[in-house]
């Protein structure tokens, strides 16, 4: 990507992330390799709202990162699982609008913008303003493409996105394969249908892009990387998984002072396929009386969990 904004030569990369810990984490990330790789050239502005400066604004970054907050147009991060529906409309709508004022007001000028696939505005607001935008997607190729291949499918059909309109055309829309259908219906039958339209129409924006970057690996997905490729008359570039591996690296200890090399020697000791992986994630929070219910049926059950 050429430089063609002001400073003094250096590249203003603008970042905008979906406001949620599984986007802002791994597109925190990738600016961070983004910088370590040319530091004395690349500045970032990463973009959040108050409320998530007020959760990431101490953490550690590289000086060539800078954040910049929106005001808080949007549900609380701490309320949303209880209406993810709102929140989801409420990020599609309301986050544009402030986003393009601070982006006018930043200096030296944007040279490039990464945004969120799942935040709809960011690849149209770009091309408004002739800004290269890369869209960016924190799942699996093989998840976007079968949400490619539904959208494409659904417009050409005029059909409504909805688990009973599209359920029972699943096994004829092309590119999604007969190994994918049950992911497909998972994806038709467990999501509110609003939020799959809204998703649908995020998804149906990115051929606008200038980049699209997948947190997956070319050897995990060739098949998927190459058809991509083959779809999209832009870069299609599998940048790795983006976790904060420059961290570990620089302080490998981090990762030991938990025993980790006993819950490896530990798993290691039990019989395939016998241990219950249990990860709560980021989106719900749990109080520590229901953990310790959690705990207690687990012991009661005689599971072996992780």
């Amino acid at each position: 990507m050429h430089n063609s904004g002001g400073g003094g030569g250096v590249c203003h990369v603008v970042a905008v992330p979906f406001p949620g810990r599984g986007h802002i984490n791994p597109m925190m990330n990738l600016c961070k390799i983004l910088v370590s790789k040319r530091p004395n050239d690349i500045l970032i502005t990463f973009v959040i709202t108050e409320e998530w400066l007020g959760f990431i604004g101490a953490d550690p970054k590289p000086d060539a990162i800078r954040l910049a907050a929106i005001p808080n147009v949007v549900p609380s991060e701490r309320h949303k699982a209880t209406n993810f529906p709102a929140f989801y409309e409420a990020v599609m709508t309301n986050m544009e609008a402030p986003f393009e004022r601070l982006l006018d007001r930043l200096e030296p000028p944007p040279t490039a913008t990464i945004g969120c696939v799942e935040l709809r505005w960011p690849i149209a607001l770009a091309n408004r303003k002739s800004i290269p935008v890369a869209a960016f997607w924190t799942m699996s190729a093989s998840f976007y493409s079968m949400l490619h291949h539904l959208d494409v499918f659904a417009r050409h059909r005029h059909l409504t996105v909805d688990k009973d309109t599209l359920d029972g055309q699943a096994e004829n829309i092309p590119g999604i394969s007969s190994a994918h259908l049950a992911d497909l219906r998972t994806v038709l039958h467990e999501n509110d249908q609003r939020v799959l339209q809204l998703a649908l129409e995020c998804i149906s924006k990115v051929p606008k892009a200038n980049y699209l970057l997948l947190t997956t690996v070319q050897e995990i997905e060739p098949e998927t990387i190459e058809s991509l490729k083959a779809i999209f008359p832009f870069p299609v570039y599998p940048i790795g998984p983006a976790i904060p591996y420059l961290e570990l690296g620089e302080n490998p200890s981090s990762v030991n002072n938990d025993h980790s090399h006993d819950y490896i020697k530990w798993l290691d000791s039990q019989p395939p396929e016998s241990v219950l992986y249990i990860s709560l994630g980021s989106f719900l929070s749990v109080s520590s009386a229901q953990m310790d219910q959690i705990v207690e049926a687990l012991k009661n059950s005689n599971v072996r969990y992780l």
